[in-house]
């Protein structure tokens, strides 16, 4: 099985819980060895196969569960086994132990973290026994969901989702839900006995105020019992009531002045959490700076709507916030907007960290943001589909990709990619690289004729099942590189246009 089809496989795997696969299978983990492919860290699933034998995978395969038929578990592990004191096995075992020995540690506002991964403020962190299990999975930090003084109520149902028809995976996550809904005390105290049992974990409060005096009292409240830093929500898209949320973050002279309160008030690290539903993110980011923030998380979700009744609450539907992969594009946007800003990177001062949030599911998304000047990122949508259990994958990979480049530090690659942005008046318009077609890949399938027809500059060709560029129409916009299923089209040469 080629590497799509693999990924492909690997995608309609239901992840289940205590999955019948690995139960079936006597000697390695199918279950684990699919979602480390699932979770782009297929060189290392032969790791949970060593040992498995035809008929392991073919019982695995027999007991597997899908509703429609089961996953193709054998032809797709089977390449990838690791046969017991074989050549394959040394190898797996040499790359996955250089991996699980590179060290992600971090510092975030001075506070040392063991891997850049927390749990974003949000339905996956309300209670002590939810963050306990986060903890004790390998998750470093958690930013606790937001806590208030108002009487939340909660509507039913809260969550919709955008999906591919008939698929329970989703691309875009719509979310009603607001605050915590505990009492004050309760909150407090549930972060008190976090830190308390978990000294090395990085234990953040998130709170929203709606008065200068609750913004101090609630900023007090989490010093007093011990959290790491505070997090200030001025980006919730959805709150009930006016003068809350998304409705600070948008007027900078609030943010200015609600992070100074709090910034006074206490001695822990402030991180103002801006909302992507304004423009220019940089101006509400500035009066964070002024305000003497220690850090910025971004983003909030972002305001849309669903059309889907199911998602009605007594017939009515309203706007409300969106996450998951679709948002990662956007956020960073604005990540890198504010990576830019010269008094958010420190050019003329004090810097202030960021803590990236948004579409994150994969180690690769993690790497994004931090090679875009992000300290830590924050999760959420990806643990509301697929559990705690994600972190594995997201330490495993992150580590292996440092081990492959021979990276010590994961400090040494926080913010390397900026250099490569650019203004658009600043990028080469002298040059092109033409599109070029692998015959042995190609299946003659058409997609790239028809999208270039239609949607591109009619520069591809039709005949006997072939498609051929027609160089003198060919613009280089690379339409029929995206559109090919099989990875047929590659790029040429760069070279200078005529």
């Amino acid at each position: 099985m080629n590497k799509k089809l693999q990924l492909e496989e690997a995608a309609r795997c239901l992840l289940c819980a205590d999955a019948p696969c690995s139960k079936a299978c006597r000697n390695g983990d199918p279950a684990r060895a699919i979602r480390a492919i699932r979770f782009g860290n297929a060189k290392l699933a032969g790791s949970w196969l060593t040992g498995c034998t035809d008929d392991d995978l073919e019982a695995a395969e027999q007991a597997c569960i899908h509703y429609d038929r089961p996953i193709r578990i054998k032809q797709m592990l089977a390449p990838l086994r690791c046969v017991e004191e074989g050549e394959n096995a040394t190898q797996q075992s040499s790359v996955q132990g250089c991996a699980e020995s590179t060290s992600l540690a971090i510092t975030f506002c001075g506070i040392p973290c063991e891997n850049p991964f927390f749990l974003a403020s949000s339905a996956i962190c309300t209670n002590y026994e939810m963050v306990a299990r986060a903890f004790d999975a390998g998750w470093a930090g958690v930013f606790y969901k937001t806590i208030c003084k108002q009487d939340i109520r909660e509507v039913s149902p809260r969550f919709d989702a955008c999906q591919p028809d008939g698929s329970s995976d989703f691309y875009a996550f719509r979310n009603m839900e607001q605050l915590s809904e505990n009492p004050v005390d309760v909150d407090f105290d549930i972060l008190r006995r976090l830190k308390q049992n978990y000294p090395k974990k990085v234990v953040i409060a998130s709170i929203m105020g709606q008065t200068e005096e609750q913004w101090i009292e609630l900023a007090k409240m989490a010093e007093d019992a011990g959290c790491d830093a505070v997090e200030l929500n001025f980006s919730c898209p959805q709150m009930r009531l006016s003068g809350m949320g998304s409705d600070v973050g948008q007027n900078p002279e609030l943010v200015l002045f609600y992070t100074a309160y709090v910034k006074r008030s206490v001695s822990i690290p402030v991180i103002p959490k801006m909302t992507p539903n304004i423009t220019q993110i940089n101006q509400p980011a500035m009066s964070s700076y002024f305000a003497g923030a220690d850090a910025i998380s971004a983003i909030n979700t972002i305001k849309s709507i669903t059309m889907n009744d199911r998602a009605a609450v007594s017939g009515h539907k309203t706007i409300s916030g969106l996450s998951g992969r679709a948002v990662k594009p956007i956020a960073l946007r604005y990540i890198l907007e504010m990576a830019q800003n010269p008094l958010i990177n420190g050019a003329h001062g004090k810097k202030v960290e960021l803590s990236g949030i948004g579409g994150i599911e994969t180690w690769r998304d993690a790497l994004e943001y931090i090679q875009l000047g992000c300290r830590n990122v924050q999760v959420c949508t990806a643990v509301m589909q697929y559990g705690y259990r994600i972190i594995d994958d997201l330490i495993l990979g992150l580590q292996n990709y440092l081990a492959e480049r021979g990276i010590t530090s994961l400090d040494s690659i926080v913010g390397e990619a900026l250099s490569s942005f650019v203004t658009p008046g600043e990028l080469d318009r002298d040059t092109i690289v033409y599109p070029k077609i692998d015959r042995e890949v190609c299946i003659g399938c058409g997609r790239c004729y028809v999208s270039c027809m239609d949607g591109g500059h009619q520069a591809i060709t039709f005949t006997d099942r072939q498609p051929h560029i027609v160089g003198t129409k060919c613009v280089g916009c690379h339409l029929c590189r995206l559109v090919c299923p099989t990875g047929a089209i590659g790029m040429a040469k760069r070279i200078n246009k005529k």
